[in-house]
Formats: structure tokens, C-alpha cells, sequence
């Protein structure tokens, strides 16, 4: 590939990439939702998230594992609880690294 076939596909790419974010904004931030649409959308984000974070730790190979050997299960257990117990993030994610680093390196796992 030449040099100028790259900086179109970056471009081009980019394009591709960042159109779905900025055309909704764009679009939308001149309206007033109804209140009902507003509550509606606040369940979105969560939803996505908790979807993805499902995914990733009952099936991390693509196919659903809940077994003793899922070790994603394991670390999941301890941060779930601190991230409920203490609400913060920077704990939350110190507790979830330092245990999948425990179970990579200790148990072998």
C-alpha cells in the first residue's frame, strides 16, 4: 500500500467511525425529551454495560463456563462486593486487579 491508500483509509475510517456519534448530538440536542423518555434512557448504559460484563466473565472463551476453573468467576465474586460495599471505583478495580493477578500467578489458574 502506498501512502496516500493509508491516509484514506485512516480518514475514511474515521469518518465511518465518529458519524454515529456526532450526527444524534448534532440532531437531538435541541429537543426537550419527555420525562418518561429521559428515565427510559438512563437504563441504556447500565443495561450495555451489565450485557458486556455478563459476556466476559460467564463465557471469557466464547462459550458459557460456569465452572470451578472460570477464574473470571472468582475474581468477579470479591470486586462485586467491594464495588457495593465502598461505591468507589478506584477501589473497586484495585481489588478486581489485584485478584485476577493473585489467581494468575498464585493459583495458576
Amino acid at each position: 500500500m502506498d501512502n496516500t491508500s493509508i491516509w484514506v483509509m485512516i480518514i475514511g475510517v474515521s469518518i465511518v467511525s465518529l458519524t454515529p456519534r456526532i450526527f444524534p448530538v448534532a440532531f437531538f440536542s435541541r429537543y426537550e425529551f419527555p420525562a418518561i423518555v429521559k428515565e427510559w434512557l438512563s437504563f441504556v448504559a447500565p443495561a450495555v454495560l451489565g450485557g458486556l460484563t455478563a459476556l466476559s466473565i460467564l463465557a471469557p472463551q466464547g462459550k458459557i463456563d460456569i465452572s470451578i476453573q472460570n477464574i473470571y468467576i472468582w475474581a468477579f465474586i470479591p470486586t462485586i462486593v467491594v464495588a457495593v460495599k465502598f461505591k468507589n471505583l478506584f477501589i473497586t478495580l484495585l481489588v478486581g486487579i489485584v485478584t485476577m493477578a493473585f489467581l494468575y500467578n498464585f493459583l495458576g489458574l
